[in-house]
C-alpha cells in the first residue's frame, strides 16, 4: 500500500496523470485497503485526484464521494507512522483540489475552509497549500481582490521561508491568473512587488 501510495503521488507531482491512476487503483484493490477503511479511502481519494487531473470531472467527483463516504467508517486506531498525513484535514485539502480540477471553484473554497479549519497552526506547510488553494477558488469566482488577499497570506504563513516546488507552482498558477483578470488594479501591482521579494528567497 505505502509503494503504489507514494508512486501514484510521485507520478502526479511529475503530471503523468495515468501512472498517477494506475498507482493509486492498485493502491486501492490491495489487501490493506479492503481490510481497513482508513486505507481504502486514502486510495480512492488518489484515484479522484488522477481522474480530475486527467480532465475527467465526474470520475473524479464519484471517486472523491466514495473516498469521504469510506472515511466516515474509519476507527482509531494504531497504523503505521507513515500514514500520519492522512486524517480529515488532509482529504479536505485533497477534496479542495479535486473540486477545482472538475471545474468547481465554490466547492473548491468551501472544502479548503473546511481543511484550514482543522490544519493545526504549527503545520504551516500544510496551511499554506491549502490557502493557496482556497486563493485559487476564490481567483476564479471573480474574486480578484479577496484572492490576492487570500495569496498573500501564504507568504505570511511560511514566515520567510522558500516557497517548496508544489507551493510555488500553485503560487505561479494564481499570478499568471491575476493578471488575466485584474492586471491593472493597485492590489495586483502591489501583488506583483510581493511577488518578486518573496521568488528571491528561492
Amino acid at each position: 500500500m505505502r509503494v503504489w501510495v507514494n508512486l501514484s503521488m510521485l507520478a502526479y507531482q511529475r503530471q503523468n496523470w495515468p501512472e498517477a491512476l494506475a498507482a493509486a487503483q492498485a493502491a486501492q484493490a490491495s489487501y490493506a485497503a479492503r481490510r481497513d477503511p482508513f486505507f481504502d479511502s486514502l486510495g480512492r481519494i488518489r484515484i479522484a485526484l488522477a481522474y480530475a487531473a486527467l480532465g475527467d470531472g465526474r470520475a473524479g467527483l464519484r471517486s472523491l464521494g466514495s473516498a469521504q463516504s469510506t472515511y466516515t467508517r474509519v476507527e482509531e486506531r494504531e497504523r503505521p507512522r507513515w500514514t500520519a498525513f492522512y486524517g480529515q484535514a488532509e482529504l479536505d485539502h485533497l477534496a479542495a483540489i479535486v473540486q477545482f480540477n472538475s471545474g468547481r471553484p465554490a466547492h473548491a473554497e468551501a472544502m479548503a475552509h473546511r481543511a484550514l479549519a482543522k490544519i493545526p497552526a504549527a503545520f504551516r506547510r500544510n496551511r499554506a497549500l491549502a490557502t493557496a488553494q482556497l486563493a485559487l477558488a476564490q481567483l476564479h469566482q471573480g474574486d480578484a481582490e479577496q484572492a490576492t488577499a487570500t495569496a498573500t497570506d501564504v507568504f505570511a504563513i511560511m514566515d520567510g521561508d522558500p516557497l517548496p516546488g508544489r507551493m510555488r507552482t500553485l503560487i505561479g498558477d494564481f499570478h499568471r491568473g491575476l493578471f488575466v483578470r485584474a492586471p491593472s488594479t493597485a492590489y495586483a501591482r502591489d501583488w506583483a512587488d510581493r511577488m518578486r521579494t518573496e521568488w528571491s528567497r528561492a
